[in-house]
């Protein structure tokens, strides 16, 4: 079992990107939306569950539209947590040709990891919003809180968007730096996956 890393209790309240001036800047503010975005989220879940579940033991029965929050709000978590998963270097990684290769290869290989997925976000994002365009011209409502169907999933592209931005900044932050990074703030270390912030000069 690995030593328990201070570092990684609240890795997004003091999260320091490690690229030059202007993209720092914007890695640092998609950060802190993602942060937002994210604990809102589940805030509001457990609020919500929390209420429905009351108000089924004192009144009998629960809120007719807390099913239908709850489901609004695992589609804007789920999205939003994507950016955050390539952030930290969370998502699944199938790494065993990878690591058998030397430190340049990996480099190369995770620039060309880094593109690709940025491309295939980017695809993702396109295609997501014409899949609400085309729910937005059915005009179809939700029952219970009478909105249309399409706001929900406003979050499907902005989510891929927001994590091909980051696999986007994950390829400067691997052409910009002699190491070798999984995203702007993780650097590769063969072992668990911990943050790690360059000594600026």
């Amino acid at each position: 079992m690995s030593e328990h890393n201070p570092e990684l209790d609240d890795d997004t309240a003091s999260y320091d990107s490690g690229l030059p001036g202007v993209l720092g800047v914007i890695d640092e503010w998609i950060a802190r939306f993602e942060a937002v975005m994210l604990a809102s989220g589940v805030l509001l879940m457990a609020i919500n569950t929390c209420a429905n579940v009351i108000a089924r033991f004192v009144f009998g029965e629960g809120f007719f539209f807390s099913g239908e929050i709850n489901r609004i709000l695992i589609i804007f978590i789920t999205f939003a947590g994507l950016g955050y998963a390539a952030r930290h270097g969370r998502h699944i990684r199938m790494s065993a040709l990878y690591d058998a290769l030397p430190a340049k290869a990996r480099k190369v290989l995770m620039v060309f990891i880094a593109l690709v997925t940025a491309l295939i976000m980017f695809f993702l994002s396109y295609h997501a919003y014409g899949y609400i365009e085309t729910l937005h011209s059915r005009g179809r409502i939700l029952p219970a809180l009478g909105i249309q169907i399409w706001w929900i999933y406003v979050w499907a592209p902005v989510g891929f968007a927001v994590t091909g931005v980051q696999y986007l900044l994950t390829a400067i932050k691997n052409l910009t730096s002699t190491n070798v990074y999984l995203s702007t703030g993780v650097m590769d270390d063969y072992g668990d996956t911990e943050t790690h912030t360059e000594t600026k000069v």
